[in-house]
């Protein structure tokens, strides 16, 4: 099983049996409610009747179609959607089927990119320390979270820089929103592009909003400062949303919410509303037009996935942008979150606890971690949460929630009076 510890698991099954709207009903019978929209992904609740309608009816119309040197109308139709939403010029969309394939994708376009402008000597990547950017070779060695890398360290890409991260309780602890401090953090690529050349790193990639690594929020003005330094070295930025894409939030996408246009994006996970596997890359035109120009006759860019812009895929993420629009669920994660803020901040005295942050409709809880026993507590609360009805999640002593749009006001209560509650009682 995936990022799970399997022995342990199979002693203990947690299991879920099916789903709808707010809840999943575990094997036991007992309700959960959802407080991290499944892994960030169920954006507008479960088993909406809409999408699964258009998945059956897909289905049994056109169940797949090849994308190599073949098409079908879905897939363009859920691409122009998509450009519709992404700022500014970030129009031509490429179809994988995750988020890990979508930050593989990208890295090697920006690679194709500079080979097509003759500057192939840019092979250097940037990423940030604590990021997570999948499980792809690419995404892995960009990524910074140090057991994802262990593992395969002897394999990973070379040319891979990293950026610091941006969290530091002595500075920042229990800020609402984006921290007042930590901007100078990006001058650290200048670092980089010092020791590295400013012609020889080809893209930066960070989220803007770091998620699995347990919710780290931009501090005030530093999103800014890397965009500003990657212009004035001529270097790609690229935002990964696969979390933050799709109105988690309050904006389509974080890069509007923060104001800030990278040269790409990679989304995924919302897309959908998780009801079938894909995910995306929203490049710049200039950047999909010097590649396509520049090759000779025949295929521009050797790359693609079986399942790239699967039939079923694209009906169901044309029926979840509709739904989006349809309840207006974007604005809605902006209304409710100065609600989410103040409901999450009432754990900031809870037992245990030594952060708590927030931004949009996502937030996370700091645990002070046990001696020698790391992520423990944090797990411990999980379990406790979902014994009494509520799933967290756990990224290492912190406890992350992110909770579908639809969320009401009194079930953002339940879920932290669950957390506060499971606090009191572990040790």
């Amino acid at each position: 099983m995936p990022f799970t510890a399997n022995r342990a698991f199979k002693r203990a099954p947690r299991l879920l049996v099916s789903a709808k709207d707010m809840h999943y009903v575990a094997a036991d019978g007992h309700r959960v409610l959802d407080g991290t929209a499944g892994l960030w992904c169920v954006n507008a609740g479960h088993a909406r009747e809409s999408i699964v309608r258009a998945i059956a009816e897909q289905a049994a119309t056109l169940d797949y179609a090849p994308g190599f040197q073949m098409g079908h109308p879905l897939a363009f139709e859920l691409a122009r959607r998509v450009a519709a939403l992404t700022p500014d010029d970030l129009n031509r969309v490429f179809f994988t089927n995750s988020g890990s394939e979508a930050v593989d994708t990208a890295l090697k376009i920006a690679l194709a990119y500079w080979r097509a402008r003759r500057e192939p000597e840019r092979l250097w990547f940037v990423g940030r320390q604590r990021g997570y950017h999948g499980v792809g070779f690419g995404g892995t060695s960009v990524g910074g979270i140090p057991a994802n890398r262990r593992q395969f360290e002897g394999q990973l890409l070379p040319n891979v820089d990293h950026l610091p991260d941006t969290h530091d309780l002595a500075h920042n602890a229990f800020s609402r929103g984006q921290p007042a401090w930590g901007a100078h953090l990006a001058d650290a690529l200048q670092t980089l592009i010092a020791s590295h050349g400013s012609r020889a790193i080809a893209a930066v990639i960070v989220e803007p909003m770091a998620g699995s690594t347990g919710v780290l929020v931009p501090p005030k003005g530093y999103l800014e400062r890397l965009r500003d330094l990657c212009d004035q070295h001529g270097i790609l930025l690229i935002f990964d949303e696969v979390i933050t894409g799709f109105g988690r939030l309050g904006a389509p996408f974080a890069a509007q919410q923060f104001g800030v246009t990278p040269d790409m994006i990679t989304m995924a996970k919302g897309i959908t509303n998780a009801a079938v596997p894909m995910g995306a890359v929203a490049v710049r035109t200039r950047i999909h037009d010097a590649i396509v120009d520049a090759a000779p006759d025949g295929i521009e860019l050797f790359h693609g996935y079986t399942y790239s812009g699967h039939p079923l895929a694209c009906a169901a993420g044309l029926a979840t942008l509709d739904l989006y629009e349809r309840e207006g669920l974007f604005a809605r994660s902006a209304e409710l979150a100065p609600y989410w803020a103040d409901a999450i901040h009432r754990l900031d005295d809870a037992r245990h606890v030594i952060d708590v942050r927030n931004v949009g409709l996502v937030g996370a809880v700091e645990l002070r971690p046990r001696d020698g026993k790391p992520g423990a507590r944090a797990f411990d609360a999980f379990l406790d949460c979902l014994e009494h009805g509520v799933l967290v999640r756990v990224a290492g002593d912190n406890i992350a929630l992110s909770p579908p749009l639809i969320v009401t006001t009194e079930q953002i209560d339940e879920i932290v009076e669950a957390v506060a509650q499971a606090l009191r009682r572990i040790s």
